[in-house]
C-alpha cells in the first residue's frame, strides 16, 4: 500500500547545483496546446539550465487514465526529474505516490510530482498560483465576503487559496449544489465553520460581497457566456477569473464596464508554473520574466 507522509517529513531533494539539464513532462488529456512546456523551457534557459519538457497527451496516445501508473514508471526509467499532472489525473495519481505535501493532501489533488531517487513526491501548486495572483495584482482588495462560482477541481484549489489569503467568508455557488456543499464542508473542517458556506442564492450573496471569483469554465473558448448576470456587478466589487484563454472573458469585460477592479487568469497560470519550476529545479524563477514570456506566448 502506498505510504503518504506529512509535509514536514517531505524530502524534495532538488537537483544538485551542478546539474545542467532536466527532462520534465505534462500528463493529461487534450493538452496539446498547453503553454506550460514553453514556460518551463524558457525560464530554465534563462537560468542556464537545459530543460526538455514533453507533453504526454492521453488523447493523442490513445490511452485511458488507467495508463497513469505505466506512464509514471516509464518517466522514472527515462530519468525524468518530475511531471506536471492535469485533468483527468490529478486525483488518480495520488495512490501512486510515496509522499504528499500538506496542501496536496488537503485538496485531494496533485498537479506536480517530483521524481527523486526512486520516490514520487506530490504537490499542488494550483492554489499558490491563485493566491499569488491575487496578492500581486489586486493589492488591498477587501476580503470580508467573497462569492466563488464553481466548486470543481479548480474551484477547490481556488477556495483553499482564498481562505489562506485571508477571506473571512466564502460563499460557494455551483450548478451541482451537493458539490458546493461538500467543498464548503471540507473547507470548514480546515479553516473554521463560519468561513465557507454553500449557497444557491446568488443574488443575496452578491448583495453583500466584496469580490467574486469565477472558477468555472464559462468564458473559455468553447464555453462562451458569463457565469452570473451582469446587473449583479457593482463598482465596489473586485472580480477575478481563472480563465486565461481568452484573457478578456465576457465576465471581465462586463466587470470593467461596471467599474470593478479585475484580475485575469494569466497570473494564476504563471504562478502555478513558477512554484512547480522552483520545486522541480531548486531555483527560484524570475516572476516578471515568466509573466513576460506568458504574454508573448498567449499573443
Amino acid at each position: 500500500m502506498t505510504k503518504i507522509t506529512p509535509r514536514s517529513k517531505l524530502q524534495d531533494n532538488p537537483p544538485s547545483q551542478g546539474q545542467d539539464s532536466m527532462v520534465l513532462g505534462l500528463i493529461g488529456e487534450g493538452i496539446s496546446a498547453s503553454l506550460t512546456p514553453r514556460l518551463h523551457e524558457r525560464e530554465a534557459a534563462a537560468n542556464g539550465l537545459l530543460c526538455v519538457y514533453k507533453i504526454i497527451d492521453l488523447a493523442k496516445l490513445g490511452l485511458a487514465p488507467d495508463a497513469l501508473a505505466e506512464l509514471l514508471l516509464a518517466a522514472e526509467r527515462m530519468g525524468f526529474g518530475g511531471l506536471n499532472i492535469t485533468h483527468p489525473c490529478k486525483q488518480l495519481v495520488i495512490p501512486l505516490l510515496d509522499e504528499l505535501s500538506d496542501d496536496a493532501r488537503a485538496l485531494g489533488a496533485v498537479n506536480t510530482v517530483l521524481l527523486r531517487e526512486g520516490r514520487r513526491i506530490g504537490h499542488n501548486t494550483d492554489w499558490f498560483g491563485f493566491a499569488e495572483n491575487l496578492r500581486r495584482f489586486l493589492p488591498g482588495a477587501p476580503l470580508g465576503h467573497v462569492v466563488q462560482l464553481g466548486a470543481g477541481g479548480a474551484g477547490a484549489a481556488v477556495a483553499h487559496a482564498a481562505l489562506r489569503a485571508g477571506v473571512q467568508r466564502l460563499s460557494i455557488v455551483d450548478v451541482d449544489p451537493l458539490r458546493a456543499q461538500n467543498l464548503a464542508r471540507s473547507l470548514s473542517a480546515r479553516f473554521g465553520p463560519a468561513e465557507a458556506v454553500a449557497t444557491a442564492d446568488v443574488v443575496g450573496a452578491m448583495s453583500t460581497a466584496d469580490g467574486v471569483i469565477n472558477a468555472t469554465p464559462i468564458g473559455m473558448h468553447g464555453h462562451p457566456g458569463m457565469p452570473l448576470a451582469a446587473e449583479l456587478l457593482r463598482p465596489d466589487l473586485w472580480v477575478a477569473d481563472i480563465v486565461y484563454f481568452p484573457l478578456e472573458t465576457e465576465l471581465l469585460a462586463a466587470a470593467r464596464l461596471a467599474g470593478c477592479r479585475t484580475l485575469s487568469g494569466a497570473g494564476m497560470t504563471v504562478f502555478q508554473a513558477f512554484e512547480a519550476f522552483r520545486l522541480f529545479t531548486g531555483i527560484v524563477p524570475d516572476a516578471s520574466r515568466m509573466l513576460e514570456h506568458f504574454s508573448e506566448l498567449i499573443a
